[in-house]
């Protein structure tokens, strides 16, 4: 009898170690996936980030001679904007500045570049993926009153003036995070 106490004693033991451990491991590979995750998300905002704080109040010109303000955000919540700080050290004839563009294409988060910065033609820009299973992507403008806008130049401007902006926000949706804001102060290029 005491032989069967015991051995019931040891299994229920037993039981319990194994599903302790089993869940242990579980909570490891769920802090893992996590881990991994926000890491993904540190890189690409330090992508974005970069090129953020490198704006240059340039416009862009095209063959036809049409051109193109220096920062936009057009539908979808896709921005386009020039960029400085392009290194060169191959010391290739070629500007120091870049022209940028990031969207949502399917569920990743693009960064597009295009190695020309006036277009002569129908140049196709340079395409990398910098986040992966994203929601949602939205850019907005601060304006030098503190307004948030959706789409920017905004459309109704006097001829000849140029609005001022005063900060970039980048809200982007993506699971298991939620909303992740960011807010850069715009230099003044």
């Amino acid at each position: 009898m005491e032989i069967l106490v015991a051995l019931f004693i040891f299994s229920v033991v037993g039981i319990i170690s194994a599903q302790l451990l089993g869940r242990t491991l579980d909570a490891y590979e769920v802090l893992e996936d996590r881990g991994s995750r926000l890491a993904q998300i540190h890189r690409a905002m330090f992508v974005v980030q970069r090129d953020m704080l490198q704006y240059q109040k340039r416009a862009i010109r095209t063959a036809s001679g049409e051109s193109f303000p220096p920062l936009m955000i057009g539908d979808e919540g896709a921005l386009e904007m020039t960029r400085g700080g392009w290194r060169n050290p191959l010391q290739r004839p070629r500007s120091e500045l870049q022209r940028v563009a990031y969207r949502l294409q399917g569920d990743n988060l693009v960064r597009a570049y295009w190695p020309v910065l006036d277009r002569l033609g129908d140049e196709e820009p340079l395409t990398q993926t910098i986040l992966e299973n994203v929601d949602d992507l939205e850019f907005f403008v601060i304006d030098a009153r503190g307004e948030e806008h959706k789409f920017w130049p905004p459309v109704a401007m006097p001829e000849g003036s140029s609005a001022a902006l005063s900060g970039l926000i980048l809200r982007i949706s993506m699971s298991p995070v939620g909303i992740v804001e960011r807010v850069w102060e715009v230099p003044d290029g």
